[in-house]
């Protein structure tokens, strides 16, 4: 597509168009009336009530609802008469009576169906315009397109195609149906039953990387077994003939593990940038001061993507960063802020950041080493009480980068409120 000098929307017209089904209408028309000259197409005059009775008599005679050929043997010259008195009426292919039509599959094999089985399909609707099955062959004829890969619900309708191609004496191209992917009940993947829509994924933040990568292994898997894939591996090693036959169960928790994966290994800048919707819904930044906080985001970016499986969940797990209270993770780490020595420490570290114009990446560099000198505290017990007392957690993210994320007065406040909670220090 490109704009036009009006600055309308244009769309550029390759080797094989026109594109939209309503310009061609000109071409079905010329492919119906060969079909009908060749008497493999009729008219059909039958009305949609008669179609319903004609159905509903079937199905309670426990037979298959099909066409039953009414107007299979009506005089041509009889239904262009009754086409001239403005009779509404469809096209229907001529199926051959009691005949096998075989054709290849890359993931099936060889599929045979017999015609007893299948219906006389309408080609041409009342108002002119092809159905699937018609329009489909049509264009990827004149389209030279040379494999069709759709999905296995298409399978029954392919002996159909495979006849009209018979009939234009044209080539069949190569045919691949894919099985479906299903839910967790085993039925076929559907909106009505969850987020399966691209744009579902996208809102929830996952990167389009993970969402290839995981629904290239739904039905498929390489030979040697790997897993995670960037698009020009999963060129390299994809066959067709490794395609299973069976529906795949499309796994929620599979797709988080792998986009977890690729969010760790993700640019910063890049997931700051995806990330902006659901920082600006938790209050952290606002258009005013998106800009002036990058740095500061990619900083806290860092550890939480090591938390979350997709970028909706950033909003759990902001509380570590953005509290001002501190609440202990294990008994463990209460027992970590009884030792004897802790309020003296945090007291201390509490007097150099308020000294401190801010927290920046050498302050955390250089306060253990000074803390050391002024407490004699030292390895746990220096550093595993600050983690405590700051963040509640024993482990974790890199303290100087933690103390940073947090800032200077919420670095004070929770010092404070450890101190007053965890140790009952006025």
């Amino acid at each position: 597509a490109k704009l036009s000098e009006d600055g309308h929307t244009t769309v550029d017209v390759g080797r094989f168009g026109p594109y939209t089904q309503s310009q061609r209408l000109g071409l079905y028309k010329q492919y119906i009336r060969q079909l009908i000259e060749q008497g493999d197409a009729y008219y059909c005059f039958c009305t949609k009530e008669r179609m319903e009775k004609v159905r509903e008599d079937q199905k309670a005679n426990g037979e298959t609802p099909r066409y039953d050929g009414l107007c299979r043997d009506i005089d041509h010259e009889e239904a262009e008469r009754r086409i001239a008195t403005g009779e509404p009426c469809v096209v229907r292919m001529k199926l051959p009576v009691n005949r096998d039509v075989v054709f290849e599959d890359l993931v099936r094999g060889t599929v045979t169906v017999n015609t007893c089985e299948l219906d006389d399909q309408v080609l041409i609707k009342q108002d002119g315009f092809p159905t699937y099955h018609f329009a489909v062959v049509v264009d990827d004829h004149l389209m030279q397109i040379s494999h069709v890969i759709r999905g296995e619900e298409w399978l029954p309708s392919t002996p159909k195609h495979v006849l009209l191609y018979e009939f234009f004496k044209w080539q069949t191209p190569t045919f691949v149906h894919l099985p479906n992917i299903l839910n967790r009940d085993k039925k076929k993947l559907s909106k009505r039953q969850g987020d399966v829509a691209v744009e579902d994924f996208r809102l929830k933040g996952y990167l389009p990387e993970a969402l290839i990568n995981s629904i290239a292994l739904l039905g498929w898997n390489p030979e040697d077994g790997q897993e995670i894939m960037n698009m020009e591996e999963l060129i390299a090693k994809f066959n067709i003939e490794r395609v299973s036959k069976s529906g795949a169960v499309f796994d929620v928790d599979k797709l988080n593990w792998v986009n977890s994966h690729y969010l760790k290994t993700a640019d910063l800048n890049r997931l700051v940038q995806l990330s902006k919707g659901y920082l600006m819904e938790a209050g952290i930044v606002t258009e005013a001061t998106w800009e002036s906080k990058q740095e500061w985001l990619k900083k806290l970016m860092a550890p939480l993507r090591e938390r979350v499986s997709h970028l909706a969940e950033l909003k759990d797990h902001l509380g570590l960063f953005l509290d001002d209270t501190v609440t202990l993770e294990t008994t463990e780490v209460a027992d970590v802020l009884k030792e004897s020595h802790v309020p003296n420490l945090l007291k201390a570290l509490k007097a150099h950041v308020a000294a401190a114009d801010e927290i920046t990446e050498e302050f955390g560099k250089g306060i253990f080493k000074i803390l050391q000198g002024e407490t004699g505290a030292k390895g746990k017990g220096l550093f595993m009480a600050i983690r405590c007392a700051i963040s509640g957690q024993q482990h974790g993210m890199d303290l100087g980068d933690l103390m940073e994320i947090l800032g200077k007065e919420r670095l004070m406040k929770r010092i404070d409120y450890t101190l007053a909670h965890y140790m009952m220090v006025n």
